[in-house]
């Protein structure tokens, strides 16, 4: 696939993997110097490409609105979301505020 990639030598590429997996693939290709990316824009994209194809419902238009579509993923897929939403958020929000106690 990376050369395939390479090869094409694209503009854009889009990486639609899960969270976090995409973003360290990404990361990994890049820094071992096997994903060539001279003035490329990566962009980790997940569901994205699920949701074009129609094989993962969006939320409704109002969740989405209010900032909820991850709760509507955590109750539409409680067993694959729960771990990302439940455990990862907190531990994020938990490093932000960390971060900004020891910058004072």
């Amino acid at each position: 696939m990376v050369e395939v990639i390479n090869k094409v030598n694209p503009d854009v590429l889009f990486v639609g993997m899960t969270a976090p997996k995409q973003e360290k693939w990404a990361l990994k290709m890049i820094n071992d110097k096997r994903l060539v990316v001279n003035n490329c824009h990566v962009c980790c994209i997940g569901a994205v490409f699920d949701f074009y194809a129609g094989t993962v419902k969006r939320a409704p238009q109002w969740i989405i609105k209010i900032g909820l579509e991850w709760f509507y993923r955590l109750v539409s897929e409680p067993k694959r979301m729960w771990r990302r939403y439940l455990v990862g958020n907190v531990k994020f929000v938990w490093a932000i505020v960390l971060e900004k106690m020891n910058s004072n």
